[in-house]
């Protein structure tokens, strides 16, 4: 489903897990848990289930003949009107429908959130006193929370019956998932919880989204990866759905504090003939001054490699943190590229460096393009224009005493004409995204941009052929 027409609807919340597991035979094991999931489904088929519009007074009884509070709102509501119902940041304690509500035309959110719950109080004058019964005997009690999380995208002409009715076809598809994967590693007694994953691929699939169970590395999931490649259709040299390619719904804000691919907001240069072709998949913007870190001066070529290094680990194809400083500077000590003394230092590194540490720390090999002064860059454009469209990793280049991140290239094959644009690691300010690309820190440039009688090297790292 695209995620890109209309408004896309999110449903979470926990499911509580719970069975009593008398004999541990794995055929009857499996009964068991197969039992409970049934139980699980009736729950999410029955009226008690009710689902909230997170922050809104919006109450959605999806099996009770589509019944909603406030009374405004029908089965026949368009399904972005629910967005209206939405309060600003404010608290608003009346709960009722105010002009402090969230204008539809002004609100700028894609997704709404909703918040699947259970009533535990039933309507009925039949009140009975509880009746205990103790037993004492030998078993395995398993409890654990299922983290239910369905997305479905809908259109302009989408009602909010019929959405509904769809978020409930894919709680059911989820929970049928969920006991595929505990069934299929469980070990003993011993249950993994399953974990689900949203994935944005390429049009027209959209967004999918994948069961994978808890605990469980990538590494030894990718037999799954590829029965997933093979299903939908994709190429074997991309990590398509490795947990770091898990999409990042545009209202839920990155926890580290780097911003993701500035370049987005910008405008492309368009050119007689010309084409743009740009990085692939996301990168944090990494530059002086961060991470606590006074680099000023010298240490622009480390954070364009941190960016670079920040791309593969969001693609899924290395994890851990963003190497520091220092971690860099031990990589070149271990390869024997430089001397003990290296190590805390605020001396410089230039392209070939960047190679061996990318090389050392992620088992990536780039390609060094050599030229000989500025005004040579722009007969690369050819080159370029093919490492961003067969590559697509971030590039870094030296020259004379500043260092810099391409992220793409505007190229005219017919007239020879380029524009590069260029991501700043010598910016020192804030994580202000207005600012950043405003005053061009990330931004599109013209050949002048180089000095036109330095020698640059370039580092055009290579992205293994993996999924």
């Amino acid at each position: 489903m695209s995620s890109d027409s209309g408004t896309i609807l999110r449903v979470r919340g926990p499911l509580e897990f719970k069975c009593l597991l008398e004999t541990t035979d794995a055929l009857q094991m499996h009964k068991v848990i197969s039992r409970t999931f049934e139980t699980l489904h009736s729950q999410v088929k029955s009226e008690s289930c009710v689902m909230t519009v997170c922050g809104s007074p919006v109450f959605i009884w999806p099996n009770r003949s589509f019944h909603a509070t406030p009374q405004d709102i029908t089965p026949d509501t368009p399904c972005e009107d629910l967005q209206q119902w939405i309060q600003a940041d404010e608290f608003e304690s009346t709960g009722r429908r105010s002009a402090k509500k969230r204008s539809k035309k002004s609100s700028t959110a894609s997704v709404i959130n909703l918040r699947l719950m259970m009533e535990v109080t039933t309507k009925g004058s039949h009140l009975s006193a509880p009746v205990l019964c103790r037993t004492v005997k030998k078993s395995h009690f398993l409890c654990t929370t299922l983290p239910m999380d369905c997305v479905v995208c809908t259109t302009s002409k989408d009602t909010i019956k019929d959405a509904f009715e769809r978020l409930m076809e894919a709680l059911g598809r989820q929970l049928c998932e969920m006991e595929k994967v505990m069934l299929q590693h469980m070990k003993g007694t011993t249950l993994l919880v399953p974990e689900p994953l949203h994935f944005l691929l390429p049009e027209p699939k959209g967004l999918v989204t994948v069961v994978y169970p808890a605990g469980v590395a990538d590494s030894q999931l990718e037999t799954e990866r590829k029965e997933l490649h093979q299903q939908f259709e994709l190429p074997n040299d991309w990590p398509y759905f490795r947990r770091a390619n898990a999409h990042h719904f545009p209202n839920e804000p990155y926890k580290d504090g780097y911003l993701r691919n500035p370049h987005l907001v910008l405008t492309n240069p368009s050119l007689d003939n010309g084409k743009v072709y740009l990085v692939q998949g996301i990168y944090s913007y990494h530059h002086y001054m961060q991470d606590h870190m006074d680099d000023n001066g010298w240490g622009c070529a480390y954070r364009s490699l941190q960016t670079i290094c920040s791309w593969f680990k969001q693609q899924g194809y290395a994890e851990g943190p963003v190497p520091t400083h220092k971690e860099i500077q031990q990589a070149l000590l271990d390869v024997g590229d430089k001397q003990a003394s290296f190590v805390g230092s605020r001396q410089w590194i230039g392209s070939i460096e960047v190679q061996a540490v990318l090389n050392q720390l992620l088992g990536v090999t780039s390609k060094i393009m050599f030229v000989s002064q500025g005004s040579d860059l722009g007969s690369k454009g050819r080159e370029l224009a093919n490492h961003f469209l067969n590559e697509g990793t971030p590039i870094m280049i030296g020259g004379g005493v500043l260092a810099h991140t391409i992220l793409g290239v505007a190229w005219s094959e017919t007239t020879g004409q380029i524009r590069y644009l260029i991501l700043d690691p010598h910016y020192t300010g804030a994580e202000d995204l207005q600012v950043i690309t405003d005053k061009g820190w990330c931004g599109w440039k013209g050949a002048d941009f180089w000095d036109q009688t330095a020698y640059y090297n370039l580092c055009l790292p290579q992205r293994p052929k993996v999924i």
